[in-house]
Protein backbone atom coordinates (compact mmCIF):
# COMPACT_ATOMS: atom_id res chain seq x y z
CA UNK A 1 0.00 0.00 0.00
CA UNK A 2 2.57 2.53 0.77
CA UNK A 3 4.40 2.41 -2.78
CA UNK A 4 5.56 5.51 -3.63
CA UNK A 5 2.67 5.83 -6.72
CA UNK A 6 0.31 5.67 -3.87
CA UNK A 7 2.12 8.17 -1.89
CA UNK A 8 2.08 10.40 -4.29
CA UNK A 9 -1.62 10.19 -4.66
CA UNK A 10 -2.02 10.85 -0.99
CA UNK A 11 -0.13 13.57 -1.04
CA UNK A 12 -2.43 14.92 -4.27
CA UNK A 13 -5.43 13.98 -2.18
CA UNK A 14 -4.04 16.40 1.26
CA UNK A 15 -3.46 19.07 -1.36
CA UNK A 16 -7.28 18.98 -1.86
CA UNK A 17 -8.72 21.20 0.70
CA UNK A 18 -5.28 23.33 0.73
CA UNK A 19 -6.67 24.14 -3.31
CA UNK A 20 -10.82 24.25 -2.30
CA UNK A 21 -9.29 27.29 0.63
CA UNK A 22 -7.39 29.56 -2.16
CA UNK A 23 -10.65 29.22 -4.40
CA UNK A 24 -12.72 30.65 -1.78
CA UNK A 25 -10.53 32.97 -0.45
CA UNK A 26 -10.30 34.24 -4.19
CA UNK A 27 -6.31 33.28 -4.23
CA UNK A 28 -6.70 32.26 -8.11
CA UNK A 29 -3.05 32.65 -8.28
CA UNK A 30 -2.06 30.21 -5.84
CA UNK A 31 -5.04 27.35 -6.24
CA UNK A 32 -3.81 27.27 -9.51
CA UNK A 33 0.11 26.77 -8.49
CA UNK A 34 -1.70 23.67 -6.19
CA UNK A 35 -3.83 22.61 -9.59
CA UNK A 36 -0.26 22.26 -11.24
CA UNK A 37 1.43 20.77 -8.60
CA UNK A 38 -1.53 17.78 -8.46
CA UNK A 39 -1.29 17.71 -11.63
CA UNK A 40 2.43 17.13 -11.56
CA UNK A 41 2.16 14.50 -8.85
CA UNK A 42 -0.76 12.53 -10.94
CA UNK A 43 1.43 12.11 -13.75
CA UNK A 44 4.35 10.99 -12.13
CA UNK A 45 2.32 8.75 -9.76
CA UNK A 46 0.95 6.88 -12.88
CA UNK A 47 4.37 6.62 -14.60
CA UNK A 48 6.39 5.69 -11.79
CA UNK A 49 3.05 2.80 -11.10
CA UNK A 50 4.12 1.35 -14.53
CA UNK A 51 7.74 2.03 -14.73
CA UNK A 52 7.97 0.25 -11.14
CA UNK A 53 5.66 -2.31 -11.47
CA UNK A 54 3.53 -0.76 -8.94
CA UNK A 55 -0.08 -0.83 -10.20
CA UNK A 56 -2.41 -1.32 -7.65
CA UNK A 57 -6.14 -1.62 -6.88
CA UNK A 58 -5.62 1.33 -4.19
CA UNK A 59 -3.92 3.29 -6.78
CA UNK A 60 -6.66 2.68 -9.37
CA UNK A 61 -9.01 3.94 -6.56
CA UNK A 62 -7.18 7.17 -5.79
CA UNK A 63 -6.44 8.72 -8.68
CA UNK A 64 -10.35 8.96 -10.41
CA UNK A 65 -11.46 10.04 -7.00
CA UNK A 66 -8.67 12.74 -6.75
CA UNK A 67 -9.61 14.16 -9.65
CA UNK A 68 -13.38 14.06 -8.45
CA UNK A 69 -12.71 15.79 -5.48
CA UNK A 70 -10.31 18.80 -7.72
CA UNK A 71 -13.37 19.13 -9.59
CA UNK A 72 -15.95 19.46 -7.08
CA UNK A 73 -13.50 22.00 -5.13
CA UNK A 74 -13.30 24.00 -7.97
CA UNK A 75 -17.01 23.79 -8.31
CA UNK A 76 -18.06 24.15 -4.39
CA UNK A 77 -15.26 27.30 -4.42
CA UNK A 78 -16.01 29.29 -7.70
CA UNK A 79 -20.07 28.93 -6.83
CA UNK A 80 -19.10 29.90 -3.26
CA UNK A 81 -18.11 33.05 -4.83
CA UNK A 82 -20.64 33.81 -7.28
CA UNK A 83 -18.31 32.85 -10.15
CA UNK A 84 -21.21 29.46 -11.15
CA UNK A 85 -24.63 29.15 -10.82
CA UNK A 86 -25.38 26.81 -8.18
CA UNK A 87 -27.15 25.01 -10.69
CA UNK A 88 -23.85 23.92 -12.57
CA UNK A 89 -22.70 22.61 -9.47
CA UNK A 90 -25.61 20.51 -8.66
CA UNK A 91 -25.94 18.81 -12.70
CA UNK A 92 -22.54 17.76 -12.31
CA UNK A 93 -22.50 16.25 -8.45
CA UNK A 94 -26.36 14.44 -9.06
CA UNK A 95 -24.47 12.79 -11.89
CA UNK A 96 -21.84 11.22 -9.54
CA UNK A 97 -24.23 10.20 -6.74
CA UNK A 98 -26.36 8.55 -9.73
CA UNK A 99 -23.18 6.76 -10.33
CA UNK A 100 -23.08 5.70 -6.82
CA UNK A 101 -26.33 4.35 -7.01
CA UNK A 102 -25.73 2.30 -10.22
CA UNK A 103 -22.60 0.80 -8.29
CA UNK A 104 -25.09 -0.20 -5.30
CA UNK A 105 -27.68 -1.39 -7.69
CA UNK A 106 -24.70 -3.53 -9.72
CA UNK A 107 -23.48 -4.78 -6.02
CA UNK A 108 -27.05 -6.04 -4.94
CA UNK A 109 -27.12 -8.22 -8.52
CA UNK A 110 -23.45 -9.58 -7.71
CA UNK A 111 -21.74 -7.17 -10.52
CA UNK A 112 -18.94 -5.55 -10.09
CA UNK A 113 -18.23 -1.62 -11.60
CA UNK A 114 -18.76 -1.02 -15.50
CA UNK A 115 -16.11 -0.62 -17.45
CA UNK A 116 -15.06 2.95 -17.46
CA UNK A 117 -16.41 4.01 -21.05
CA UNK A 118 -14.08 6.72 -22.99
CA UNK A 119 -17.27 9.40 -23.38
CA UNK A 120 -16.75 9.86 -19.37
CA UNK A 121 -13.13 9.84 -19.35
CA UNK A 122 -13.53 12.97 -21.92
CA UNK A 123 -15.83 14.63 -20.02
CA UNK A 124 -13.76 14.34 -17.06
CA UNK A 125 -10.90 15.85 -19.00
CA UNK A 126 -13.27 18.58 -20.19
CA UNK A 127 -13.69 19.92 -16.43
CA UNK A 128 -10.17 19.05 -15.32
CA UNK A 129 -9.48 21.56 -18.19
CA UNK A 130 -12.30 24.00 -17.84
CA UNK A 131 -12.58 25.42 -14.38
CA UNK A 132 -8.65 25.92 -14.04
CA UNK A 133 -9.02 27.96 -16.83
CA UNK A 134 -11.92 30.00 -15.44
CA UNK A 135 -10.00 30.56 -12.63
CA UNK A 136 -7.37 32.00 -14.67
CA UNK A 137 -9.33 34.60 -15.89
CA UNK A 138 -10.33 35.61 -12.42
CA UNK A 139 -6.38 35.70 -11.11
CA UNK A 140 -5.47 37.33 -14.15
CA UNK A 141 -7.96 39.80 -15.26
CA UNK A 142 -5.72 41.41 -18.21
CA UNK A 143 -6.88 37.52 -20.12
CA UNK A 144 -10.55 37.30 -18.79
CA UNK A 145 -12.16 38.41 -22.00
CA UNK A 146 -10.50 35.47 -23.41
CA UNK A 147 -10.24 33.15 -20.58
CA UNK A 148 -14.26 33.20 -19.73
CA UNK A 149 -15.95 32.80 -23.10
CA UNK A 150 -13.54 29.40 -23.63
CA UNK A 151 -14.11 28.53 -19.85
CA UNK A 152 -17.66 28.68 -19.87
CA UNK A 153 -17.58 26.45 -23.48
CA UNK A 154 -15.79 23.78 -22.33
CA UNK A 155 -17.25 23.87 -19.22
CA UNK A 156 -21.36 23.25 -20.24
CA UNK A 157 -19.86 20.77 -23.40
CA UNK A 158 -17.91 18.97 -20.25
CA UNK A 159 -21.26 19.14 -18.33
CA UNK A 160 -23.13 17.71 -21.22
CA UNK A 161 -20.59 14.50 -22.01
CA UNK A 162 -20.73 13.82 -18.57
CA UNK A 163 -24.14 13.40 -18.33
CA UNK A 164 -24.62 11.41 -21.91
CA UNK A 165 -21.43 9.16 -20.94
CA UNK A 166 -23.81 9.01 -17.60
CA UNK A 167 -26.84 7.85 -19.61
CA UNK A 168 -24.67 5.19 -21.40
CA UNK A 169 -23.83 3.73 -17.83
CA UNK A 170 -27.54 4.07 -16.72
CA UNK A 171 -28.23 1.67 -19.96
CA UNK A 172 -25.56 -0.99 -19.35
CA UNK A 173 -26.45 -1.38 -15.26
CA UNK A 174 -29.90 -2.00 -16.88
CA UNK A 175 -28.79 -4.28 -19.62
CA UNK A 176 -26.46 -6.22 -16.71
CA UNK A 177 -29.29 -6.52 -14.30
CA UNK A 178 -31.64 -7.86 -16.87
CA UNK A 179 -29.16 -10.54 -18.00
CA UNK A 180 -28.07 -10.75 -14.10
CA UNK A 181 -30.78 -14.43 -13.36
CA UNK A 182 -29.04 -16.48 -16.36
CA UNK A 183 -25.21 -15.70 -15.08
CA UNK A 184 -24.62 -17.68 -12.72
CA UNK A 185 -20.27 -17.06 -12.51
CA UNK A 186 -18.75 -14.27 -10.38
CA UNK A 187 -18.85 -10.30 -11.59
CA UNK A 188 -15.34 -10.62 -12.07
CA UNK A 189 -16.01 -13.10 -14.77
CA UNK A 190 -18.40 -11.61 -16.62
CA UNK A 191 -17.18 -7.52 -16.56
CA UNK A 192 -13.31 -6.47 -16.33
CA UNK A 193 -13.63 -4.88 -13.30
CA UNK A 194 -12.53 -0.91 -14.20
CA UNK A 195 -13.98 1.51 -11.89
CA UNK A 196 -16.85 3.53 -13.12
CA UNK A 197 -15.33 6.14 -11.10
CA UNK A 198 -12.71 6.92 -13.81
CA UNK A 199 -14.88 8.54 -15.95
Amino acid sequence: MLTVPNLLSFFRLALVPVFLWFVIAAWDAWALVVLIIASVTDFFDGYLARRLGQVSRLGQLLDPAADRLYIFAALIGLAWRDLLPWWLVIVIIARDVMLLVLGVVLANHRHGPLPVHHLGKIATFALLVALPVLMLGEAFPVISAVSQPVGWAIALWGAFLYWWAGILYIRETVRVVRRSPDIDAPASDTLSGEEVDGG
